[in-house]
């Protein structure tokens, strides 16, 4: 009996485990199967469908999506006929450059030529190609490269002195993208009139310098000036918007050269939360501005000492070549007196978001490095005003006093109140008499209320009060303190006699008064333009520099301007 049910007990649980088995195998090929399915997928996915499914916040910096396609063809053909390219772009390259290395000479040396100049024996090797929709006469190309060539490049150097240096250029290593203008299209063989080309973006440059027989070393600077000046000429004879352009075609293709085409008004208000770099006491912030990165187009703002909130409140201005693709770079650095200054943060603003005409007023993030897609950390920002004004657009603008003298473009908008215009040659020669006209007029302030105020006092509360300047004149006012309130009401106005609008500017400083003296609990700086371009307008301002609380308040302009010389 009892081995009759142990037969039965055993051959039950072994049907068990042979079912159990079964299900288990068929439920594993269901996966895999599955599985198989997906990864196939994801091998039909395309960079847009990946874009799609996964927003770009979530991949790392380094994660680029590429629309470039390859060019193994290009590649191979390029290195059988390289020994005749290097021949003809050699002398291509030493002609245009060469020209561009005179004018930028280093004060400490008479003259730099190239003694010789080849590309060497290494071709290029072309990573990506890539067409840009444009307009309906043109093909536009892009080709990135990526050279780390021997070239045999001697520059002849003569100093002060008379003394000749061969100074070798060796182990470059260069990755760009090219840029190919096809233009304009018409209907004869090669079916283009012309070629442009230009270095669209340089990603990287190194090369070393070397006295030929000598240390370069041994005469100070000469290394840092060399390379300078390399850098300059190339940036100045072949970096966009800069083109060389080849006629294929006999016609008149002046139209393709480098021209201005507008001129970029910059007002660098402040900055706030910088990142203090000194070790005792605070940085000594100033601003480095520029549309192209060449020294007699750079622009340097003043130095404010120990402070990580700095007001500059300066104008400058930058001709632009191409709208559509240049930006506005800002660099700010910790002034260390004769040392090196240290790079604080840097941010940018492409020019193609600029409405002409139209003022603009941005604060930027300051970043790391502008090749960084993402940067987490706190840097501080930096607070513009920006005009764009292309030459030639018309607003109808007459100056008030006579045509004869000149407006800088900002002040043109804020007496129409329109667009700028191009300068005339009357203009241009008054320019020359350095005449200029200043918006002159009374500043309307009502401070209104305040919403929200950190707390100051042991109860919770604060007596805030609100002291009002002009920066330019130092005019002060101030308003009563509202006792034991966060969101104290003062409905208050104020009048200010503004002698130069365009260059003034308006600092809240909201205080927390005590018996013994006063706390700071934040600010609000205004510019003016907004005021003058609309004449009236109320406002909440988030009050800077604390943890919380905002300002009401409203402005009125009533304009007087005259008329100075500068």
């Amino acid at each position: 009996m009892g081995f009759v049910f142990g037969l039965v007990l055993g051959i039950v649980v072994g049907l068990a485990l042979v079912v159990g088995f079964v299900k288990l195998e068929n439920r594993r090929s269901k996966l895999r199967c599955q599985l198989a399915t997906t990864v196939a997928a994801f091998a039909r996915m395309t960079v847009e469908d990946s874009r799609k499914l996964l927003p770009s916040d979530y991949y790392p910096s380094w994660v680029v999506f590429s629309q470039r396609q390859k060019l193994k063809w290009l590649n191979s053909h390029l290195t059988k006929i390289w020994p005749y390219v290097n021949e003809a772009a050699s002398e291509l390259i030493k002609a245009s450059v060469e020209p561009i290395l005179e004018q930028y000479t280093p004060v400490i040396l008479s003259s730099i030529k190239f003694s010789k100049f080849t590309l060497g024996t290494v071709a290029p090797q072309f990573t990506g190609v890539s067409v840009i929709e444009g307009g309906g006469d043109s093909i536009t190309m892009e080709l990135e490269m990526q050279w780390d060539g021997n070239p045999s490049i001697i520059l002849a150097i003569k100093t002060l002195l008379g003394v000749a240096l061969p100074v070798q250029v060796k182990d470059i290593g260069f990755t760009g993208v090219f840029r190919l203008i096809f233009k304009p299209l018409v209907d004869e063989f090669p079916c283009f009139g012309a070629v442009c080309f230009s270095l669209r973006e340089k990603k990287n440059l190194d090369f070393k310098l070397k006295v030929v027989g000598g240390d370069i070393s041994t005469i100070p600077g000469l290394q840092d000036q060399l390379e300078g000046t390399i850098r300059d000429a190339i940036e100045d004879s072949i970096t966009w918007p800069v083109r060389k352009v080849i006629p294929i075609l006999p016609g008149d293709y002046s139209d393709l050269e480098l021209k201005p085409v507008g001129i970029l008004e910059v007002k660098l208000v402040q900055a706030k939360e910088l990142t203090n770099k000194d070790i005792v006491g605070k940085s000594d912030p100033y601003a480095l501005l520029y549309v192209r990165p060449l020294k007699d187009r750079m622009k340097k703002s003043r130095t404010i000492n120990n402070d990580l909130s700095p007001i500059w409140n300066e104008h400058f201005e930058f001709v632009v070549e191409d709208e559509s693709t240049q930006h506005l770079v800002v660099k700010v650095f910790d002034d260390e007196g004769i040392g090196a200054s240290e790079l604080i943060g840097c941010a940018h603003v492409q020019l193609s978001e600029l409405q002409p005409g139209k003022v603009k007023d941005v604060w930027l993030k300051l970043v790391k490095s502008l090749e960084v897609q993402r940067d987490n950390k706190n840097r501080g920002q930096v607070h513009l005003e920006l005009l764009y004004v292309p030459y030639g657009m018309d607003n109808g603008f007459v100056n008030p006093f006579t045509p004869n003298f000149s407006m800088t473009s900002l002040e043109k908008v804020l007496k129409s109140g329109a667009n700028g215009i191009d300068a005339t040659e009357s203009e241009k020669e008054a320019a020359q008499k350095k005449k200029e006209v200043i918006i002159r007029g009374v500043l309307s302030v009502t401070v209104i209320s305040a919403e929200d105020l950190p707390p100051v006092d042991l109860m919770g509360k604060a007596d805030p009060y609100v002291v009002l300047t002009l920066k330019k004149s130092e005019t002060r006012n101030k308003t009563r303190v509202v006792n034991e309130s966060l969101n104290p009401v003062w409905n208050q106005n104020f009048d200010f006699v503004v002698e130069d609008g365009l260059h003034d500017m308006l600092i809240l400083e909201v205080y927390d008064h005590d018996t013994f003296g006063k706390d700071y609990m934040g600010r609000c700086i205004l510019t003016l333009t907004r005021v003058i371009l609309e004449g009236e307008y109320k406002d909440s301002l988030p009050l800077d520099g604390a943890k919380s609380g905002k300002l009401n308040i409203q402005l009125k302009w009533m304009p007087q301007p005259i008329f100075r010389d500068s």
